[in-house]
This record gives C-alpha cells, sequence and structure tokens, in this order.
C-alpha cells in the first residue's frame, strides 16, 4: 500500500530549485488558468512548487485555496508521476472556476507527466 503524504522531500524548497525550473523548463503545459512548468531532476521522485501570486489573486484565501487544491492533486497523484520538479502557476482566470472544475484540470494537466 502507497502512503500519499505530501512529505517535505517533495517540495521545492529553495530559490535555487525555483530558478532552476524557470531557467530552462524541459515541458511546459498551460491553460487560461494555470500553467505548469517541469524539469527532470535526479532523486527519483517528483516534487512540486507553487507560485500564486498576490497580483493575480488578491486575497489570502482564496490563494490558500488554490494551493490546497494543488497540494492535493499533486499528493494523490505523487507516484504516477516522472521524476520532475513542477511548479504549478496560477493566473487570474482561475477564481471563475468552481473547486471540482480547479481539480478535473489538474489532473488533467497532471496526465501529461504520468510515466
Amino acid at each position: 500500500m502507497l502512503n500519499h503524504f505530501f512529505k517535505k522531500q517533495f517540495r521545492l524548497s529553495n530559490s535555487i530549485s525555483f530558478q532552476n525550473v524557470f531557467s530552462k523548463p524541459f515541458k511546459k503545459k498551460n491553460t487560461l488558468e494555470i500553467s505548469i512548468l517541469g524539469r527532470f531532476n535526479l532523486l527519483g521522485h517528483p516534487r512540486l512548487g507553487l507560485s500564486i501570486p498576490r497580483k493575480n489573486i488578491k486575497y489570502a484565501h482564496n490563494r490558500n485555496l488554490i494551493k490546497r487544491l494543488i497540494r492535493e492533486t499533486f499528493r494523490l497523484l505523487q507516484y504516477k508521476l516522472l521524476s520532475m520538479d513542477f511548479i504549478v502557476i496560477a493566473k487570474k482566470n482561475i477564481l471563475f472556476l468552481t473547486n471540482n472544475n480547479i481539480i478535473d484540470m489538474l489532473k488533467s494537466l497532471w496526465l501529461n507527466y504520468h510515466r
């Protein structure tokens, strides 16, 4: 049985890791609401970084909700994903979607990075 935890080892935690992905993303998937940048790593497991700009999403409770939804979809699918560093960037249009629509969109975007 797999443990579906979102431990510290599955997080992009420092600015060097973020810059590494931003500078030369290997794969990039976009929608009007979300972008996912990915770059291969040598760790043997995927890692997630979040970029939810205050400029795009004004209120903290909305930013936190979006972060929770992104983390949850990543947590459930992390064992099916390639060994990559991912950065998820939320755009302004995400506020017009319901939670179920956001989850469905994220699941379809994560399918592009399956093993």
